[in-house]
This record gives C-alpha cells, structure tokens and sequence, in this order.
C-alpha cells in the first residue's frame, strides 16, 4: 500500500494498522523522521519495546539469525520493532516469508536508496494491503523553510529572512545538515533571542565558500570557466566527495527521468512543472538548459559511472582527489 511521505503526520492514528513499512528513498533525514514518528506510535501502545537493529547483509550472513528475532518472543517486552538499513532485492524471499506469518507485535521498518519500477522489494509493499511503502523524495527549499520555522517557534527564536535563506542554502538541501545548524542557533539562543545576520553567518562557519550543488549544476551546465574557478578555490579544501557524488548522482537521475518523458511529450515546460518531487522555480530554467545540453545516452553513461568513481575514491584515499575532480572535469568538458 502506498502512503505519501506528507500523509504521515496527519494520519498518525492510522499508522499501524500495517506492521511493516517499506521507506526507500535518496532523502535519508525524512526517513528517519518517518522512522521516529512510528516509534513513537508503537511506544504509545507498549513502553517497553524493545528496539532492534540489522543490515542487510546480516541477514544474507545469518538468516536463522533474523528468522529468530522476527519469530520469538521478547524477554523484556511483548513488542518488538526490527529495523533493516540498506535493503534490496535480495532479502524479498526473506520478507515474503515474514509477511506470510505475520509475526504479532512485531514491527519492520525497512530502509532502502532508490528502487526503480522493477524493484521487487517496492512492488511487494506497493502491493500488498498488509504492507505500507513511503517513497522518500529529495527536499526542496519550500520544505526546509517550513521546518526551520518550526523549529524557532519551538524556541522562541527570532531570524531575518536573509539569516534562514543563508540556512537553507549552507544545508545543501539536507534536513539532517539543516537540523545541526539550527541545534548551533538553539544552544546560542539561550542567552539571545534575537540573532542578527552576522551572527549567524559566525555560528554556521560561512565564508561565502560555494554551495555543493552550485559546483554540480555548473557542471551538468558545461560552464567550464566557472567550474575551473571553483575548482582551483576547493581543491586544496577537505571536501565529502562520496556526499558531492550522491548529489550529482540525483541530479543526473533527474534530467534522465524527464529526458525519458520528453520523446512521448513535446511540451517540455509540463513535463517540468508535473516532475515529483517539485522542481523549485527557481532551479527550472537551469533543468531546462541542461536538457537541451545532455542526450540521454551521455546521461546513462554518468549515472552507470557515478558508482564505479565513488567505489575508487574510497580504495584509494590518496589520490581520490584527482579521481573525483578529474571525472567531474570530464563531463565538464565533455563534447
């Protein structure tokens, strides 16, 4: 059964009416806080459950491992929620056995990346009325100003409009980046309520340094003399390459899903404009640009390649700055 990630909160009572939920999805912090609001739902019902954690591979390693905290008992209480982090296709056979016996007070949260169509895991729990699947979409900037208001309210706190743009660009687009920043202006609020613009800029470390999806989107924009001057100012920098790589990595699944539409639709402003998740205003014209840069072959090509970089950069962490500033300048420069 598919529920959508914003049907969450306003059906709280309902929520468990299903004992295992399929959460998959590129955006990791709307699954923990999906994760956190079941759990709270299931405390509500018994305070002492008892909270168990596996990965995937554990699973594959020891399956008589799994079979027994899915089956028994609880010694210290009489529910159990099981979370199950990086899950693919190859513990299906494990889950249909599992869902087939419906073990009672047992509760699975299974966390997953994308899962294409074709996924086996989504298409049981898509399926299956007894099951609950959430497609956890990327963030945009409307939903990170929601929760940063939230949050100050919860605290009383007063920023300028300029201060909570300044958090939404330095969060890259990430609640849990996001999160952190506000938990700096919380502890600093205890002794001021009202934060000015340059003290927040000190508090969340900017120097006016690049955002990482501004390297990206020059990038896929084939600006090669902007790209070049950001590149010359981080190279020397500490900088999260598996974390830029998973950006560019969504970005480019993007341009490939609306490029995949565009041979059955000649109207590429309603294939923009209907793309989920939202596609912020502001960003469109950029997508559009792009779109008329890529073929969808050369879009396979990166996405198929993204993996292979990241894969080398962690074996080898000497030269993993030349790997991954050499792979993003090839497609740069690409012809």
């Amino acid at each position: 059964m598919i529920i959508k990630s914003y049907e969450i909160k306003k059906n709280k009572n309902d929520l468990l009416k299903n004992n295992f939920f399929l959460l998959y999805g590129e955006n990791s912090g709307l699954k923990k806080d999906i994760r956190e609001i079941i759990k709270q739902q299931i405390n509500q019902k018994d305070k002492k459950t008892e909270f168990i954690s596996l990965y995937e591979n554990e699973i594959i390693d020891n399956e008589d491992n799994f079979y027994n905290f899915a089956y028994s008992g609880s010694l210290f209480s009489s529910t159990k929620l099981i979370t199950i982090y990086e899950a693919t296709d190859k513990i299906i056979k494990k889950f249909e056995d599992v869902l087939e016996k419906k073990p009672e007070n047992t509760y699975f949260i299974i966390f997953s990346e994308n899962l294409d169509k074709k996924s086996k895991l989504r298409n049981l729990f898509e399926k299956d009325n007894n099951t609950t699947c959430v497609a956890s979409y990327l963030d945009n900037e409307r939903d990170l100003e929601t929760i940063t208001q939230i949050e100050l309210k919860k605290s009383n706190i007063t920023l300028s409009r300029e201060s909570i743009n300044l958090l939404i660009q330095k969060s890259n687009l990430d609640r849990n980046n996001l999160r952190n920043e506000l938990e700096k202006i919380k502890a600093f609020s205890l002794t001021n309520q009202k934060i000015d613009f340059e003290e927040i800029k000190s508090l969340i470390n900017f120097s006016g340094d690049y955002k990482s999806d501004v390297l990206i989107n020059e990038c896929l924009s084939k600006n090669i003399f902007q790209y070049k001057k950001m590149i010359a100012e981080l190279y020397e920098s500490t900088i999260n390459q598996i974390f830029l790589l998973r950006i560019l990595s969504n970005k480019v699944n993007r341009l490939l899903k609306i490029k995949e539409q565009e041979s059955n639709l000649n109207n590429i402003d309603k294939i923009i404009n209907e793309t989920k998740p939202p596609i912020f205003w502001k960003e469109k014209p950029l997508i559009k640009k792009q779109l008329s840069i890529w073929k969808l072959k050369d879009l396979r090509n990166i996405a198929n390649e993204i993996n292979n970089i990241e894969i080398l950069c962690k074996k080898n962490p000497v030269v993993s700055n030349s790997i991954f500033f050499n792979f993003f300048m090839k497609i740069c420069a690409k012809d």
